[in-house]
């Protein structure tokens, strides 16, 4: 598109929500926009079965919002309460747009949300070596901290955990005990955190499931919630740790190294031959505890936040996420 055109585009612009039609749309136009940025050989096809936009605009379709031109679909972003922490992505444009002040557009519905939902500790996953996206996010008073690291590793046999038990078998009184539970172990993690909706949605929309830890306590020792396969945010013979946590304190480590053992048995009966999960270098000894159970990092970024200050990101915390 000539660049008279793209200004002009560009300033036309203007923001909805969301909506079911327009999901095929943003679907092409995130895979297209993030293939480009990587210098991927074909972007149409990058993520493979992995589906972030679906998945996304189905847990929450109020905290989805497009960008349009003259009608058409041309960016989308997302917005995700975990109770006192607000995140956001992703964020895409159609990359003959780029650099236009769309991105800024879709930035102002998601702060509002933010604002409603009011979260207290606020962020996102950027690339690390992109000035623009560094000084995007800036403006609205993100700042960049830790590297985050997405890594994998392939799946061995496990041996079953103890105290293992799945939330897509629970019956539905368990389920709301079981929430409680998941509620007091990521308040200990960090004050006012819920993963409750992400496991409502994981579950409703089959794409995983959720493993939770029995303490002996009567509380849990950790929860993860993964995503399973095609059609979910891990994608075709992968198990994707979304959020995974334990509880804090003396013995925390063990407590990491058996939630991994669940994970990685999860996807073992799963028939899954991958295992991802995405580590905060701030959390110094769980991401020493995963690259030595042969977790690699295969893509790297930053996450940056609102305010300045570490949340969960922390070396005592043993937490599993990346905020993409």
């Amino acid at each position: 598109m000539p660049a008279a055109k793209r200004t002009s585009a560009a300033s036309s612009a203007s923001v909805r929500p969301l909506v079911e039609p327009d999901l095929d749309r943003a679907d092409e136009i995130f895979r297209v926009a993030f293939g480009t940025f990587l210098g991927a050989p074909e972007p149409e096809t990058f993520f493979g079965t992995a589906d972030y936009v679906r998945t996304r605009w189905a847990a929450d379709p109020h905290a989805a919002f497009a960008a349009t031109v003259e009608g058409e679909v041309v960016g989308s972003n997302f917005a995700a309460n975990w109770g006192s922490v607000g995140f956001f992505g992703p964020l895409t444009v159609r990359p003959d747009l780029w650099d236009q002040g769309i991105g800024r557009r879709l930035m102002e519905p998601v702060m509002a949300c933010f604002d409603t939902w009011e979260n207290r500790h606020l962020g996102l996953f950027t690339f690390s070596h992109s000035p623009k996206h560094l000084e995007l996010y800036r403006r609205y008073g993100f700042w960049p901290r830790f590297l985050t690291a997405i890594m994998k590793k392939q799946v061995t046999v496990s041996a079953a955990v103890p105290g293992r038990v799945l939330y897509g078998e629970l019956t539905a009184a368990e389920r709301t005990d079981a929430l409680s539970l998941s509620r007091a172990l990521t308040e200990a993690v960090y004050e006012g955190l819920s993963l409750e909706h992400e496991i409502m949605a994981t579950q409703a929309q089959g794409l995983g499931d959720t493993i939770l830890i029995e303490g002996a306590d009567s509380g849990l020792d950790g929860l993860a919630v993964c995503h399973c396969g095609a059609g979910s945010e891990a994608g075709e013979d992968v198990c994707f740790v979304k959020f995974g946590a334990v509880r804090p304190g003396p013995d925390a480590g063990d407590r990491f190294e058996r939630l991994l053992n669940a994970c990685e048995q999860l996807a073992t009966e799963k028939g899954l031959r991958q295992l991802d999960a995405g580590m905060n270098l701030a959390r110094q000894d769980a991401y020493r505890r995963m690259v030595h159970r042969g977790f690699r990092t295969w893509l790297q970024g930053v996450t940056m936040h609102k305010p300045n200050e570490p949340g969960y990101s922390r070396p005592d915390a043993y937490v599993i996420d990346d905020w993409r």
